[in-house]
């Protein structure tokens, strides 16, 4: 591990009413006593929102949103602004995210009007990068370009408190996840690059998380590697008793 703390993070995705969410919270809550050193996030869909926040309220659990507009507010129907996701008590939002890139053309011209405006907002970006299964031979290439556009302008200091995660958008709900070499082979070259656009302190500072069919199963062995500063969970983190045990892995490392 690096110098940042690890994050454990479950991106929901299109899953769970508010109602399913405060059940899940319930459940979970307990599972974090004793739980020390680590940050755990849950990022619902907007709809879940406001009640998690309620819930979570002084709890250790933190709270995220899956994305967010650039703009702080007008003519932007169905569109989520910054101060709308405060007051509902998140503090990260996904910028980025390989589906909002795919499904809904989000370029990395988009990204970075987003990224920017998360930091103006004072709030905390998960800026997520990763390459397709026929970009895969070229991930490098891809993550280059992404990293370069995403962080222009994004001062070294600022990146040091920022979260980047990696994901390889080919084991993304596919059930294939890279191996623990492969993730820190890539996410050691995010690090160089950070390195080589900023400094080597930056480099190390920055929090590197990898996402992609991340299980209990494979957990331990992920975040065992050396540049692995945690964990954005899909579909396990749906089940409290199985995201509480990608927690737990996180607590042997």
């Amino acid at each position: 591990m690096t110098m940042q703390r690890p994050l454990i993070a479950g991106n929901w995705k299109m899953h769970k009413t508010p109602q399913e969410t405060e059940e899940f919270i319930v459940e979970f809550l307990p599972k974090l006593e004793g739980v020390e050193g680590i940050e755990v996030l849950i990022i619902p869909p907007f709809t879940s929102l406001d009640r998690a926040g309620s819930l979570l309220h002084g709890k250790s659990l933190r709270l995220g949103t899956q994305d967010m507009h650039y703009e702080a507010e007008g003519a932007f129907t169905g569109a989520i602004s910054a101060r709308m996701l405060k007051a509902c008590g998140c503090s990260y939002v996904l910028v980025g995210h390989s589906e909002r890139r795919e499904l809904f053309h989000d370029d990395d011209t988009i990204v970075a009007r987003k990224l920017n405006a998360v930091l103006d907002a004072d709030l905390m970006p998960i800026l997520c990068v990763g390459e397709t299964l026929s970009e895969h031979d070229r991930v490098e290439e891809k993550i280059t370009r992404q990293l370069t556009q995403d962080l222009a302008g994004i001062d070294g200091k600022v990146l040091a408190k920022m979260t980047i995660a990696y994901e390889p958008i080919w084991a993304i709900g596919t059930g294939k996840t890279a191996t623990p070499e492969v993730a820190q082979e890539t996410i050691s070259m995010i690090r160089a690059w950070i390195a080589s656009h900023y400094d080597s302190a930056t480099a190390q500072a920055t929090r590197v998380l990898y996402g992609g069919s991340v299980k209990p199963a494979n957990a331990e062995l992920l975040l065992a590697q050396p540049d692995i500063d945690g964990a954005l969970v899909g579909g396990a983190s749906l089940v409290a008793e199985a995201f509480g045990q990608i927690v737990d892995a996180a607590r042997l490392q």
